[in-house]
């Protein structure tokens, strides 16, 4: 019988799912690990295009490379790298692991600390399964890890300092205006109204655009390549290569700029720096919520409407010490998104027009309630320090 090796490095899998939200969720954990508790992670992703768009520095042609203290390995099948037993194995999002790792479950004792990491979810069920475990193969059992909002959850993906960091960013005004200019956003004025846009297709972006359009005060809308642009160009009848090609494009009081390829930190950078997000999946979704600024969460569609269940369980999370009409606009702007009801869109975005400094209010203070004591990484380092 085999034994474990001496190493106390941390594998990490992932496969690439929704494009930017699985891959967006592990490498910030990832880099949390290794540069917070100065753990040796490694990081195996099944597709690196994608990856690149949220790393540009990756180097698509290298099996095995480092950034930001992670290393980053190209995760084919059969491995081309092969894999040696560490300390702990996360497989994230119930990814289906190289038969390599499933056929040592029979010969190597002990087998590392196996983590399942389950998708964020406010809802309550969480809190029973969070720390349960299951059994596998040759009598190898993974633990269920859940990320969520209350005490007895996984918590939520949080840097040390970074709430503190985005405060000291938002104070200084020219922080905001220098960045735009450095992505190349012209035109952008200190009192304009700034929304990023990083969602799914839905006709409600018909109506957010209308509603931009018409308003007395002079918006923009930054929004980058992929699914949501396919819905700008539908709603001001532009083809997308139009934006692509003049960067961007006036319709009444609404400027459409194409917005470059960020890296993670760069995006959050963005986050801080606009009125409003429109965030997608769920490292983006997270992220809008650090920023201490209004959002909105469009969900990824899931069968028989499952997603708005997860909608509906977070939105009373968030909404638990907003006043009670500003709760009611806020569900309904984000339903009238989620199921691309225009009419209601366009209606809840009326009613919220002279309520956006108050919801802004709100989430400020919003991320240190969320965080609830502890970050995501302080209580996945405890629970495997505690066995």
């Amino acid at each position: 019988m085999a034994t474990r090796s001496k190493h106390s490095h941390w594998d990490i899998f992932c496969t690439v799912v929704d494009n930017y939200g699985d891959i967006g969720v592990t490498w910030r954990l990832a880099k949390q690990l290794a540069n917070e508790y100065q753990l040796d992670v490694k990081l195996w992703v099944d597709d690196l295009n994608s990856f690149r768009f949220i790393l540009p520095a990756l180097d698509l042609n290298q099996a095995v490379q480092q950034h930001q203290q992670v290393t980053i390995i190209k995760w084919d099948n059969p491995l081309s790298t092969p894999w040696i037993p560490g300390a702990v194995l996360i497989e994230a999002f119930a990814c289906e692991l190289p038969s390599e790792i499933i056929d040592a479950t029979a010969t190597l004792t002990p087998f590392p600390h196996w983590i399942n990491l389950e998708y964020l979810s406010a809802e309550s069920w969480i809190d029973d399964c969070h720390g349960l475990q299951s059994p596998v193969k040759n009598g190898i059992k993974k633990r269920f890890f859940f990320p969520g909002f209350s005490a007895k959850s996984g918590g939520l993906i949080c840097e040390r300092g970074l709430l503190e960091e985005r405060e000291r960013w938002q104070q200084q005004i020219a922080n905001r205006a220098d960045y735009f200019n450095g992505l190349g956003l012209n035109g952008i004025d200190t009192q304009d109204c700034v929304i990023s846009l990083f969602s799914y297709e839905t006709a409600a972006i018909t109506g957010l655009c209308e509603q931009l359009a018409k308003a007395p005060r002079s918006s923009h809308l930054l929004v980058p390549q992929g699914r949501a642009l396919t819905s700008v160009a539908s709603a001001l009848a532009i083809d997308p290569t139009d934006l692509a090609t003049h960067r961007q494009i006036q319709h009444g009081q609404l400027t459409v700029h194409l917005l470059p390829m960020q890296n993670q930190e760069q995006y959050d950078r963005l986050l801080w720096s606009c009125d409003i997000n429109i965030v997608r999946g769920e490292d983006s979704f997270l992220r809008a919520q650090w920023a201490a600024r209004p959002f909105i969460w469009h969900i990824y569609p899931q069968d028989e409407d499952a997603h708005l269940d997860k909608l509906s369980a977070f939105m009373a999370r968030y909404c638990d010490q907003l006043a009670p009409d500003l709760t009611t606009q806020w569900k309904a702007l984000n339903f009238a998104f989620n199921q691309a009801d225009v009419s209601a869109f366009n209606q809840a975005w009326q009613m919220l027009n002279s309520d956006w400094p108050r919801l802004t209010q709100h989430s400020k203070v919003w991320p240190k309630y969320a965080i609830n004591d502890a970050d995501l990484a302080n209580r996945l380092v405890q629970m495997l320090k505690n066995g």
